[in-house]
């Protein structure tokens, strides 16, 4: 920050600098001390302001004629009564009545400060910093022959040969314009500073903003407007809005403060969106502002949307046969999903990332009644809050602005007569938790926007890798809809639960890859034993990914363990432990498990979210380390 004293005085240039040197004189900027008196002040205070000042220090007359003349704040050092007792001590022996001539009023009564100290005084204000010569005539004629006064005052009456002494400024009042000065430089720059952020904000949006006064009068017209309308804003700012855009309507808002208005309207090739509300200060309206936003564009995004929420369709591609792996953890999948294919109960499908829960989702309905009817998979994880609600229970035409002409349905009316699969169902906010109860409970939903509701037919599939029990124990899950997803529960096993598979997995997979037919024809026994001995934290995904990389990077004609071990993170070290056995493999694990343990004080929840598995996996290895310890 920059601070200017235009001091109207030699003497109180020299006492501010002196303060400027005092130690508890700190200021965070820059204070400049200029010597300046009225006309001579005006003119360093506008020198002052081109430099960049943020607040001008001044006394008296100059302090009021610069407060007239520039915008930025001007802080006036008070005249105390010490200063007054100052200029009297120097004229030494008064006799008679003392005139106290100034621009301004003082902050107190010269004429009691007198009768304090046994001085008779009379206070002359003198207008527009000029000495009225009838004034200084009729004190004279009552006896009046000595004066004090601000600088001006004190020139103009010696140069009419009057006895004058000039009233100077202490230290202390100097200190203390001093200190206002500096905290008003903070609270400019910090208004500075958010006005450049609001001007940022209008300037770069990507919608059009216009403002009128409550007169009607466009006071904000930001670039997009300009483009919308074809108008520059040189050419709008300051005008009547009705001049601008005839049938704008934003007029209407300042005739009622409960206005408020959304249409559509066509200007050119392009359909806009508008909502306009009225501009309130304590209760009044003052104003109005209009949102105009592109609807082209709105759709485009829209569709973007759509593309990633439905890229797969509304058909269910997989099939329980194609489900690969003979273990017993995998039949035991089949042998559910064939039970659960029966009803029309929801199902509550666990597992971690990367297990194959959306899969195993689409064969429950290709086994059901519904495989006729559409499969609509929705990641509760993908979207914000806004626009899951809309897509999940659609809306009507104006439910909010950009809202399609026309309305949309949501996922739910889609799924009509089949199946919808909530994916990452964990995520969902609880606002919409409640909604979604409430279409499981009552087999309807209501559009945003609508008043009236639509009856659906839909199963309800949902699938997350949280531990629900726990979200509910923090209150981040509803206890009821917990219930209501949780009839029947599905739990996919890790890779790590059935590496047996992973031969048939990797043969399926080098089937499948186009590199499969070509240079790579198959894996060796000891890649397989490498991959077997890998804790797949990232399931069937990851191994897919690996062996999509190898069958790349690997000259063949076999994955030989080499190759792997370039591409698994820590892959050398599964080779060394190799040598030590599988009973090693199984301490080494043992070891780190209770490590876990330990630190996470026997929380099986946070124990099994670090390592990797579900909570049912942890308890089974443990289990079964105490049963080999008894026998």
């Amino acid at each position: 920050m920059k601070i200017t004293i235009i001091a109207p005085t030699e003497g109180i240039v020299r006492t501010a600098n002196e303060v400027l040197t005092k130690p508890e004189c700190s200021c965070p900027g820059k204070i400049e001390v200029v010597f300046g008196d009225l006309e001579s002040g005006l003119e360093q205070a506008y020198r002052a302001v081109e430099g960049g000042t943020d607040v001008i220090i001044s006394r008296g007359g100059t302090a009021a004629l610069i407060a007239r003349h520039v915008e930025i704040p001007v802080v006036e050092i008070a005249v105390t009564a010490f200063d007054v007792l100052r200029a009297l001590k120097s004229i030494g022996t008064i006799t008679g009545t003392v005139g106290v001539v100034f621009a301004r009023r003082l902050l107190f009564e010269c004429e009691k400060l007198g009768a304090l100290i046994g001085v008779s005084m009379r206070e002359i204000y003198m207008e527009n910093e000029k000495i009225e010569q009838d004034k200084i005539l009729a004190a004279q004629r009552e006896g009046i022959n000595i004066f004090v006064g601000d600088a001006f005052s004190v020139r103009l009456l010696l140069e009419q040969g009057i006895k004058a002494f000039p009233i100077g400024s202490a230290e202390d009042a100097i200190m203390k314009a001093i200190v206002e000065a500096t905290k008003l430089a903070e609270v400019r720059r910090r208004e500075q500073e958010k006005a450049e952020i609001y001007r940022s904000i209008i300037k770069f949006s990507a919608e059009g903003i216009i403002a009128i006064d409550k007169t009607g009068h466009v006071n904000i017209f930001n670039p997009v407007a300009e483009q919308t309308y074809q108008i520059c804003s040189s050419n709008a700012i300051g005008k009547y809005i009705g001049d601008i855009i005839p049938d704008d309507k934003l007029r209407e808002c300042l005739i009622s403060d409960e206005y408020e208005s959304e249409d559509v309207k066509h200007i050119g090739s392009r359909v806009l969106a508008i909502k306009r509300i009225p501009i309130k200060l304590n209760g009044k309206v003052v104003g109005a502002i209009a949102n105009v936003q592109d609807v082209t564009q709105l759709q485009r995004f829209e569709q973007v949307v759509r593309q990633k929420i439905n890229k797969k369709g509304l058909v269910a591609k997989f099939r329980l046969e194609q489900l690969t792996g003979s273990s017993k953890a995998m039949n035991a999948v089949r042998e559910r999903a064939l039970q659960y294919a029966a009803t029309d109960t929801t199902v509550l499908i666990t597992g971690e990332s990367g297990t194959g829960k959306e899969r195993v989702a689409q064969s429950i309905h290709n086994l059901s009644r519904r495989e006729q009817g559409p499969f609509v998979a929705v990641n509760c994880a993908a979207l914000p809050e806004n626009l899951l609600e809309s897509e999940l229970f659609g809306y009507e035409e104006g439910a909010f602005t950009g809202a399609k002409r026309g309305g949309k349905s949501g996922l739910f009316e889609l799924a009509h007569g089949g199946t919808i699969f909530l994916d990452e169902i964990g995520e969902m906010p609880l606002l919409l938790q409640a909604r979604l109860l409430r279409v499981l409970q009552e087999k309807e939903v209501m559009r945003l926007g609508a008043d009236r509701v639509i009856p659906i037919d839909v199963r309800v599939l949902s699938a997350t890798n949280q531990d629900l029990a726990v979200l509910v124990s923090n209150k981040k899950f509803r206890t009821d809809l917990y219930y209501r997803l949780d009839v029947l529960r599905l739990q996919m096993p890790s890779l790590r639960e059935h590496l047996e598979d992973i031969p048939h997995l990797v043969k399926n997979f080098l089937e499948k890859s186009s590199a499969g037919q070509g240079k790579i024809m198959g894996i060796s026994k000891m890649a397989i034993e490498l991959l077997q001995r890998y804790p797949w934290h990232g399931n069937i995904r990851e191994l897919q990914n690996v062996i999509a990389r190898v069958t790349l990077l690997a000259k063949g004609p076999l994955i030989e363990e080499t190759d792997l071990r370039q591409e698994l993170p820590d892959g050398e070290n599964l080779i060394k432990l190799s040598s030590a056995g599988g009973d090693r493999l199984d301490v080494v694990e043992k070891q780190k498990i209770e490590q876990i343990l330990l630190e996470e004080k026997f929380n099986y929840t946070k124990t099994a979210k670090r390592l990797g598995v579900s909570r049912t996996t942890l308890w089974r290895k443990i289990r079964d380390w105490e049963n080999n310890s008894c026998n």
